[in-house]
């Protein structure tokens, strides 16, 4: 007799409980999670530098998603376009955009190759500086509608609507502009209701905006002017930070501090609690320091510059500000080294499967300072109570070819009206739209 069978009649016989193997829970990826493991730092006389080169998608070829879904190119023949944001009739507003002239930026031998490797990636083209409205859907899954939406912006990113108000956050100024259901262009000028940290070095260069869910106040986050402050703090005033804005009153304030480059902000459905990702510093080693996605606690500290992860403390930044490091608050959530995570959204709709319901999809733009390559992708990482709860999982990738060549890169992600997710592909100048298979 077999002896699975001898072993459960035994059992039954004796009332003894059957042990029932249990399924293991899949392995955290290195440099993902609530706790990451991280090596020690190494010391670099020349960063890494691995620049993925552009080489297109054609018209035939598409990214790979994963079982069950489907993508489509939404819209094609773009420029440049960073962000996403879908209006309530179900319109999707495309920041189509690239940095601003920031002559101090690109000064120095360290300077010249940092562009030279950019253009190499397809990331330093004129900024189109404009907003295109996209409406409708096709039966091959294509926007049934293109229209100029607003133009001569500066380097336009982030998008917010409250009311009859839509805000556009600027590489340098924070906009509202009159908005009414339905229309497809705004011709009015723009009312500057906020200044934003710009000017000549403008490291990273995108101000991203959302609106409380109460639309009382406006959340703007703003990156830093430097890797680890090498310009000098008095070049990082009002940076690495994200501010709040009272609508009523027009007052702001920084809302917290040390986040060197956040970029997606998302509330979190169940908690209604804000979460950003960030992006780490470089040119400490392949595997540090991961990005990250947090919540973000008003009046809270993150790190930047000074330390990383917490309290993991920088030992190139000079003068040393221990004091302050000791109130460094470790974020909730890495999401791997140089990944480069920029768009978040969580997915508030029903139409995708079933394990992508709760929790939020991060768009990871792709590493310039890491050998091998990481990001790339658009992952999706499940929350449960409010709290990150497992591993992330592959949505959306093949963004590089076998060759290490660049077909795409995402950055802004969405949840369309029906529920589809969307990404905004930079290099690729697509609009990528994922939905179940059918």
């Amino acid at each position: 007799m077999h002896r699975y069978v001898c072993s459960f009649l035994l059992a039954a016989v004796c009332g003894a409980p059957i042990a029932q193997a249990q399924p293991q829970a899949p392995a955290m990826p290195a440099g993902y999670g609530p706790q990451p493991g991280l090596p020690a730092p190494e010391k670099q006389l020349l960063p890494t530098v691995n620049v993925a080169p552009v080489q297109r998608w054609t018209a035939a070829q598409r990214p790979a998603v994963a079982a069950g879904l489907a993508i489509h190119a939404y819209a094609r023949d773009l420029d440049h376009p960073r962000w996403l944001y879908v209006l309530p009739n179900g319109d999707v507003l495309v920041a189509e955009t690239n940095a601003p002239p920031k002559p101090e930026d690109s000064k120095g031998i360290k300077g010249a190759i940092m562009q030279m490797q950019m253009k190499k990636a397809g990331a330093v083209t004129p900024s189109a500086n404009r907003i295109t409205l996209l409406r409708g859907i096709d039966g091959n899954g294509v926007a049934q509608t293109r229209s100029v939406f607003l133009q001569g912006l500066h380097s336009p990113f982030g998008m917010a609507l409250v009311g009859n108000d839509l805000y556009v956050a600027n590489a340098d100024a924070l906009l509202r502009f009159p908005y009414a259901t339905g229309q497809t262009s705004i011709t009015a000028q723009g009312t500057k209701v906020m200044d934003l940290p710009g000017g000549p070095i403008n490291h990273h260069w995108t101000k991203n905006v959302i609106a409380s869910p109460d639309g009382k106040f406006l959340y703007v986050s703003v990156g830093s002017n430097s890797n680890v402050g090498e310009n000098g703090m008095s070049a990082e005033d009002g940076r690495a930070a994200i501010w709040r804005y009272e609508r009523a009153t027009g007052k702001a304030r920084v809302y917290a501090t040390g986040l060197r480059n956040p970029n997606g902000m998302g509330w979190e459905p169940t908690s209604n609690t804000l979460w950003t990702a960030v992006n780490e510093r470089d040119e400490l080693g392949n595997d540090l320091v991961p990005d990250y996605m947090t919540s973000v606690k008003d009046g809270a500290f993150y790190g930047w510059p000074y330390s990383y992860f917490g309290q993991h403390v920088d030992a190139r930044v000079k003068p040393p500000r221990p004091e302050l490091v000791a109130t460094a608050i470790a974020p909730d959530y890495a999401l791997g080294a140089h990944t480069a995570s920029l768009g978040l959204a969580f997915n508030t709709g029903t139409l995708l499967p079933e394990r992508y319901r709760d929790g939020v999809f991060i768009g990871q733009h792709g590493s310039w300072n890491r050998q091998p390559f990481s990001g790339y992708q658009v992952i999706f990482v499940p929350f449960t109570n409010g709290k990150p709860s497992g591993p992330p999982l592959d949505v959306v990738n093949g963004f590089l070819d076998k060759n290490g060549k660049a077909q795409g890169r995402p950055v802004g992600v969405a949840i369309d009206k029906a529920g589809a997710l969307l990404v905004a592909d930079d290099v690729g100048n697509v609009v990528w739209r994922v939905a179940p298979a059918r």
